[in-house]
């Protein structure tokens, strides 16, 4: 059996027997967990393996655990630094920057890896131009340099750990004021424009062997009037052709407030599909997310699945072999520092 298209989430910390069927659907080929389904490090090692022993190949298990806000597990995890901090350090010490960054991707991956997270959607390669709240300190810093040369670092310290990396929310999510989980985004601004500033980091980080890359729901008018997750001219022209893209593409969450306009849960999932993506999401609806897994239909393209299984977490380290080396202890004490104190999580 392959991986299907369709990454669905669970209620709480068990797979119901509902959830079950759903996982063992065809056309699901993972599951993103959210803090709700956390409850110990042995419920998730727990969880995980049961969702791994599953399927073969085994459900892709991904996370958002980007630091900062958007940080899924917290009780017996390190709290990891909002990216911005790292970029503020940038400004001050280029080289202690890069380090840190590098140190913070293995880590973050490391831990997740260890308890059977395949792969967190990060980093975030937006523009912080202050403009986003939604995006806020999640992006390293508003020059295109200093987030590509800061996500590299990241993406470096994560293939090290062992997992892949994803960036997030091309062609640019930063220069919006809207927030796409509960309002429409435009962005009125040229291709031309776009390509030279937001877009850069992503063309920089395909250089550098990007994994995957999730689209932004936003639509461009100028460029398309469908959302960059939707657009065949976003997706195929631009990203597959022009930049050369070949790794995976992952829709946002088809049940955000500006994935709407296209319709149904199974309109989304369809137009996603037919406009280049490998995988959708449908979070927090568990109905809508059946009549998606039932409605794209005997759905089979191999060029996506042989995609999508390069996204597997090769795991080095269970938890406790992690935190006995000196490599994760020496980190721990480097990154705690950067985080803030606790805040809100960003329920995205």
């Amino acid at each position: 059996m392959t991986l299907g298209p369709v990454m669905i989430d669970l209620a709480g910390t068990e797979i119901t027997p509902a959830e079950r069927d759903m996982l063992l659907h065809p056309n699901t080929g993972g599951v993103i967990l959210f803090t709700r389904n956390f409850e110990s490090i042995e419920q998730i090692e727990s969880l995980t393996a049961e969702i791994h022993q599953l399927r073969e190949p085994h459900l892709l298990i991904a996370v958002d655990h980007e630091g900062g806000r958007v940080q899924r597990f917290r009780e017996g995890f390190t709290r990891l630094p909002a990216m911005a901090a790292l970029g503020h350090i940038y400004h001050q010490d280029k080289q202690k920057a890069r380090i840190l960054a590098e140190k913070t991707g293995w880590l973050m991956a490391a831990e997740c890896l260890s308890v059977g997270i395949d792969f967190s959607f990060a980093p975030v390669l937006d523009l912080g131009h202050g403009v986003s709240g939604v995006i806020g300190d999640r992006a390293f810093d508003s020059s295109v340099d200093i987030i590509s040369t800061l996500a590299h670092e990241f993406m470096l310290g994560m293939k090290r750990a062992g997992m892949a990396a994803t960036g997030k929310h091309f062609p640019g999510h930063g220069s919006v004021k809207e927030d796409s989980h509960v309002a429409h985004p435009v962005d009125h601004r040229s291709l031309a424009d776009i390509m030279m500033e937001d877009a850069v980091p992503f063309e920089r980080m395909i250089g550098y062997g990007l994994a995957a890359i999730m689209p932004a729901h936003v639509i461009y008018p100028q460029v398309d009037d469908k959302a960059a997750g939707y657009s065949q001219r976003w997706v195929q022209q631009i990203l597959r052709q022009q930049l050369g893209f070949e790794g995976v593409v992952f829709s946002d969450d088809l049940s955000m407030e500006a994935a709407a306009p296209a319709g149904s849960y199974v309109d989304r999932a369809k137009q996603a599909l037919n406009a280049g993506c490998d995988m959708v999401l449908v979070c927090n609806h568990t109905q809508e997310a059946k009549e998606v897994l039932e409605g794209i239909g005997d759905y089979n393209n191999m060029a996506s699945a042989i995609r999508l299984v390069r996204m597997h977490g090769h795991v080095k380290f269970k938890r406790h072999e992690l935190q006995n080396t000196q490599e994760w202890q020496h980190t721990v004490e480097l990154i705690k520092p950067l985080a803030d104190s606790p805040e809100r999580e960003l329920g995205v």
